[in-house]
């Protein structure tokens, strides 16, 4: 990088204008206190700003009134425009209250702040270790010749059967306390670095919906042009090599089998006696849900990209209806206007492209006209105190993004589960109309089994308390990838 390359990134980068910022320990201490250390994806308003109220009262208490005279709500406002961009402001679907979100810029100051500290301890060794078996799995995986393939594999076979003879005659190489250590160090660094690479995902996915919608705005051309570039940018990220690795991720921590295992080593290791000697933090036992909840945020930001296309086609399939409607009815006031006064020479005249070719026995038999026999009834004028207008306003609106959340929810502690275990679990909230819409989205899912010669009955209980019930085909919600492992087994 050249001086000027360093020039416009001092200038623009959100990360170097808050390390530059008068009042950079003030942010970098609340976005700490806030958002890092209890690991918090994002927060209401509410709350931070009573957070940011109370480390501003206690700094004023020691450096006096005059410090930092804005409000709590005012720093944030300044914090989150698009001049800072050190906090993302946003609103829920099912809220109206707003949000607030560390952006990737911002965690990366603040992980670069933290680095400065002085550490009592900086292993080397495991990282050492861990580069020579990254090495070795590339020499291996990228190895063509399969007699140097078979040698290697012998070799480690070798290794394996001389440490299996010593456990069994009572030799066993443990670790020492530092290098339980050194090893925990990395993996809880290793952790934490995951949670951040997530917000660099979700902060892709979000530009692309942004880039989306600026150019569906100021879009004037065909349809057809405008999705085969928004689906090519899409297919770009997906198909990146950070596209590939977030989905082969998202596969195995989606796997049961992976989470009960992970869980099971994250409380073996905070039990030894050399990490339970540095007073690690317990929430690194459910580190990898909270990877579950970032992932989940990343899918909805791809979710609301697919939900502004559909509407984009919605509303120009709307305009299109329109503009033939508008020429339809031009056409008519046309042709209302010459029928006063015709032309009087012919007005157009189209020759035939063929000549036609009338058979005798090619007309129709006659057919007597059939006359329909009304009866006379009397119609009566109606009451208005008999007319009931409350079906118009009471519509019942399903909400498919719960309810595919529920599923992915359900399927991430077993392969499968069928419809009737799902509402038994979680049982229907809006009666019939909920049980249709898990239907529609059996339908969309590709992993989604629906078997029409096997029926099942479902029941439950409406707001008036009238027991329902309905039969319908077995429908089976199975994870993403469960089929395939296990046919590979």
């Amino acid at each position: 990088m050249d001086y000027h390359d360093l020039e416009q990134l001092r200038r623009r980068h959100p990360a170097w204008r808050l390390l530059a910022a008068t009042n950079a320990p003030l942010v970098i201490s609340c976005l700490q206190r806030a958002f890092i250390l209890p690991n918090h994806r994002s927060l209401p308003q509410g709350e931070l700003v009573a957070q940011l109220e109370d480390l501003l009262f206690e700094l004023r208490q020691t450096l006096g009134e005059e410090a930092f005279p804005r409000t709590a709500l005012g720093y944030l406002s300044d914090w989150s425009n698009d001049e800072r961009g050190w906090l993302r402001r946003y609103y829920r679907n099912d809220s109206d209250e707003a949000q607030y979100d560390l952006t990737p810029a911002t965690e990366r100051a603040l992980d670069w702040i933290a680095s400065l500290e002085q550490r009592q301890f900086i292993g080397t060794e495991s990282r050492l270790l861990s580069v020579f078996e990254l090495l070795q799995q590339l020499v291996q995986g990228t190895e063509t010749d399969p007699a140097i393939r078979i040698a290697e594999l012998k070799r480690q076979r070798a290794e394996l059967d001389a440490e299996i003879q010593r456990a069994e005659a009572g030799e066993l190489a443990l670790m020492d306390s530092t290098q339980v250590k050194e090893r925990f160090f990395q993996v809880e660094q290793t952790a934490r670095a995951l949670l951040s690479d997530f917000r660099q995902v979700e902060q892709n996915f979000r530009e692309l919906d942004r880039a989306v919608r600026e150019r569906i705005t100021t879009w004037d051309q065909g349809k057809g042009a405008l999705l085969a570039e928004v689906f090519g940018d899409r297919d770009a990220i997906t198909d990146s090599d950070q596209g590939r690795s977030f989905q082969a991720f998202w596969g195995l921590l989606m796997s049961p089998a992976h989470q009960e295992r992970l869980s099971a080593l994250l409380r073996q290791v905070l039990e030894l006696p050399a990490v339970a000697e540095l007073k690690p933090d317990r929430r690194l036992l459910r580190v990898h849900y909270d990877w579950l909840e970032a992932g989940e945020s990343a899918q909805r930001t791809v979710a609301r990209l697919s939900e502004q296309l559909r509407k984009f086609l919605d509303d120009q399939a709307w305009l299109e209806n329109r503009r033939i409607m508008d020429l339809l009815h031009e056409i008519e006031q046309r042709a209302l206007t010459v029928r006063a006064r015709p032309p009087s020479d012919d007005l157009i005249a189209l020759d035939e492209m063929a000549p036609r070719i009338e058979l005798v026995m090619e007309r129709p038999l006659f057919r007597p006209p059939f006359k329909p026999r009304i009866d006379q009834v009397v119609l009566e004028a109606g009451s208005e105190e008999a007319i009931n207008a409350d079906a118009l306003f009471e519509q019942v609106h399903v909400d498919k993004l719960r309810l595919a959340a529920t599923v992915r929810k359900t399927l991430q502690r077993r392969d499968q589960i069928a419809l009737s275990a799902l509402v038994a679990e979680y049982p229907l909230q809006q009666g019939l109309a909920e049980l249709v819409a898990y239907l529609s989205l059996a339908a969309e899912q590709a992993d989604a089994l629906i078997n029409d010669r096997q029926h099942e009955t479902i029941r439950w209980t409406d707001a008036q308390g009238v027991h329902r019930q309905a039969t319908l085909p077995t429908v089976i919600f199975v994870r993403p990838g469960a089929a395939s492992q296990g046919g590979s087994e």
